[in-house]
C-alpha cells in the first residue's frame, strides 16, 4: 500500500484530503507543520509527500529543502500544495525549493492530485 505524508496546518483541509485519499486506498500519515514533517518523513519514509506551502513553525519550502538535503529522505517525491493559482507560482515553487517534484493548487481536486501522485510514483 502506498503511504502518503500529508503536511497541512489547516485541520479541516488535512482531514478532508486524508479521508479522500484513504478512500482511494492510500495509507495517509499527517503532519501539521514543516518541522513535524521532517521528523515524520525520516521515521516513516513515506512513498510521497504532499506539502502545504504556507504553514506556521516552518513553511513548506524550507521543510522540502531540508527533506531533499537529507540522504535518508532525498528520494521521496514532494508535491507542493498552495492556494496560489497563477501560472508563475508553479515555476516559483520549483525554483524556491529547488527540489519540489510537482505543484498543485487549492482547493484540491482529488482526481487531479491522485493523477500526479500516480505519475510521480510510476503507477
Amino acid at each position: 500500500m502506498t503511504t502518503i505524508l500529508l503536511v497541512e496546518d489547516d485541520d479541516m483541509i488535512r482531514d478532508m484530503v486524508s479521508l479522500h485519499l484513504q478512500r482511494k486506498s492510500y495509507k495517509v500519515i499527517t503532519a501539521a507543520n514543516g518541522e513535524e514533517s521532517i521528523r515524520i518523513a525520516e521515521s516513516e519514509l513515506p512513498d510521497i509527500i504532499l506539502m502545504d506551502l504556507n504553514m506556521p513553525v516552518m513553511d513548506g519550502l524550507e521543510a522540502t529543502r531540508l527533506i531533499k538535503k537529507n540522504p535518508v529522505t532525498a528520494q521521496i517525491p514532494v508535491i507542493m500544495l498552495s492556494g496560489h493559482v497563477m501560472p508563475h507560482h508553479t515555476a516559483e515553487a520549483k525554483l524556491f525549493t529547488g527540489s519540489c517534484d510537482d505543484y498543485d493548487t487549492k482547493p484540491i481536486n482529488i482526481e487531479r492530485l491522485v493523477t500526479k501522485i500516480k505519475t510521480l510514483l510510476n503507477q
